[in-house]
């Protein structure tokens, strides 16, 4: 008997197994066919109670976990929704994310978390890659930065959320707040407590940047810096920024303007930091100097004093997403696709 060209004893090779437990394992092991097995993973109701319940012991027993990715295939669903945002360190984001998994856990749909700075060279690909696993839809924690970006995303076809933000002409559905607003508020806060000698500590994000700027432009326009104050002392630093370097940046600022009499910060973990380093220095707070941060964190309320912050409502952004989000892939409807939620300053002991 002659050998076999290589070439085709290469074809009739067996393939190599993955070693996974498949349906036919779990058919074999509860001595049902794959048809019945499949039938109780899809639609149990349908399916007698007691072979229900063997075809799950064998399921046990094997530890066979079913295969989403060609569920999803099968389905046109593959029940993921992915979340983009800028920092996962970031415990801006914290009660956003917290109310939108378990909202979207509560329809039987499952979370993956992206992390995508403000880097417009990277925002394609991050996308592309988020796109190629075939999410249901997806939740930007920003605004889509480039016009490349944004032709992508039309295309998917698929629902987009940017939150946390707002603007004229968004993606698909937007859910978020007024920066700029927010920003200026707090320099009306100031002005009408009688400050004089703003300074404002920073992340080096774009949208502290909007909030900075816009502070900045309310109180030259408000006429209430000293009149030998040109403009609000400012320092930025790599975000995001913990505590020991908003304490240098505080630290910066009073031997730059030793008589600054407030600080905004564009995150509250800035302004706890700030806050240790104003009691390092000696000065009291709020008699000699108000500080308020951004974000209202879960320990903003315990610091001493208290910290003045502006509240964002994560809750509502999580909320409303997930439930957009649902509804869109359901084929239902959103009634108000666009959605300001607003902010409030929250007053406490720092200012």
């Amino acid at each position: 008997m002659t050998d076999e060209p290589q070439s085709l004893a290469q074809k009739r090779r067996p393939r190599r197994g993955t070693g996974r437990v498949t349906i036919a394992d779990v058919a074999r092991a509860a001595g049902m066919s794959m048809h019945t097995v499949s039938r109780v993973l899809n639609t149990p109701e349908n399916v007698p109670e007691k072979t229900v319940a063997l075809i799950r012991e064998a399921i046990a027993k094997t530890g066979y976990v079913p295969n989403l990715l060609a569920g999803g295939l099968a389905s046109g669903r593959s029940r993921l929704v992915a979340v983009i945002v800028p920092a996962i360190s970031s415990p801006v984001f914290l009660e956003t994310l917290q109310v939108l998994g378990d909202t979207l856990e509560r329809h039987g749909y499952q979370m993956m978390l992206v992390q995508n700075a403000y880097d417009p060279a990277q925002e394609y690909r991050t996308l592309s890659n988020v796109l190629g696993r075939q999410p249901d839809g997806i939740v930007l924690m920003r605004l889509v930065i480039t016009e490349e970006a944004r032709h992508l995303l039309k295309s998917s076809r698929i629902p987009v959320i940017e939150a946390w933000d707002l603007c004229d002409n968004p993606v698909d559905m937007l859910i978020g707040f007024s920066h700029e607003a927010s920003g200026a508020a707090v320099a009306d806060f100031l002005q009408a407590s009688g400050r004089s000698r703003p300074a404002l500590v920073l992340g080096d994000d774009p949208r502290a940047s909007r909030r900075a700027n816009s502070f900045r432009d309310a109180a030259l326009r408000g006429g209430w810096l000293a009149p030998d104050m040109a403009e609000p002392v400012s320092v930025i630093c790599k975000a995001p920024v913990p505590l020991g370097d908003s304490r240098k940046a505080m630290a910066d600022i009073l031997a730059r303007e030793p008589k600054v009499d407030s600080v905004f910060c564009s995150t509250d973990i800035i302004a706890m930091g700030v806050l240790l380093e104003a009691a390092a220095h000696g000065r009291r707070v709020p008699e000699d100097i108000a500080v308020i941060g951004f974000g209202d964190h879960p320990l903003a309320a315990a610091t001493t004093p208290a910290l003045t912050t502006v509240r964002i409502d994560g809750s509502n952004i999580g909320a409303r997403a997930g439930n957009y989000i649902v509804q869109r892939v359901e084929g239902r409807p959103v009634e108000q696709p666009i959605v300001d939620i607003g902010f409030q300053l929250i007053r406490r002991g720092s200012a």
